[in-house]
């Protein structure tokens, strides 16, 4: 999780023990246990709460960070559409205009002639688990079980990224179609299309992803060793950015 500070920069000074609650227990303790249960899935239990309650300034606030954490307009729209009927109509109804300020019209339409998935040479696969990726994204695998080498083509729909996330023994992505972008922490992003090579070391932090206006397909090949991850998840890019590039 991103470190908190909202506690301290507003009631710092008026309710110190409350803000180093919220800063240092709240967040730096609750919300960081993404291993039990992951930030996105937090958002959303957090967003449905705040509008059971009618809490709506805190719920904007949360919704900020639900989009943030990977949270798609689409499912925080079916998520107030199904507590109306439970939480009440009128507070689904203030509840969708704060929806409507915070995504707007970022929402990608579904795939048409201006906006192909492009899957490569392989096959598109199955979708993956969205906790760690801001939108559509499948994996066709090519390694199995046992493997020392995971090898798999993945695809991300346009606008779709992952989470910052480091490899303790690197990763090669050879991009197969489409257009997206990388970033190693500390670097500036950069431009991926067919052909392109990106060589991540090992315990380096980055993400990739799809363009705006395009989707991408890459072949993510990771070195395993037994009982170690191949991948360690954090928190997702600024997607201000990502969208700005």
């Amino acid at each position: 999780m991103k470190k908190q500070t909202a506690g301290r920069d507003v009631l710092g000074a008026l309710a110190p023990t409350f803000a180093h609650l919220n800063d240092d227990v709240l967040f730096g303790e609750v919300w960081s246990r993404q291993g039990e249960l992951p930030a996105r899935q937090r958002s959303l239990v957090t967003c449905a709460s705040l509008m059971s309650q009618g809490l709506f300034p805190q719920l904007e606030t949360h919704l900020r960070m639900a989009r943030d954490n990977g949270v798609t307009r689409e499912e925080i729209v079916e998520t107030f559409t199904h507590l109306a009927f439970y939480a009440g109509w009128p507070k689904a109804w203030s509840a969708f205009s704060l929806v409507a300020d915070i995504w707007g019209d970022e929402a990608a339409p579904p795939p048409g002639p201006t906006a192909p998935i492009e899957h490569g040479p392989f096959p598109l696969g199955d979708p993956v688990d969205r906790a760690n990726f801001t939108g559509n994204a499948w994996l066709s695998m090519m390694t199995g079980p046992g493997a020392t080498c995971s090898v798999g083509n993945v695809t991300f729909a346009p606008g779709c990224v992952n989470r910052w996330h480091t490899h303790p023994r690197g990763q090669l992505l050879l991009v197969t179609a489409g257009r997206g972008w990388e970033r190693e922490e500390g670097k500036p992003a950069r431009r991926l299309g067919p052909g392109d090579v990106v060589d991540c070391p090992p315990g380096v932090r980055h993400w990739h992803g799809a363009a705006v206006d395009s989707s991408l397909t890459h072949v993510a090949i990771t070195p395993m060793a037994p009982g170690e991850p191949a991948v360690q998840w954090a928190e997702f890019p600024d997607l201000e950015e990502h969208r700005g590039l």
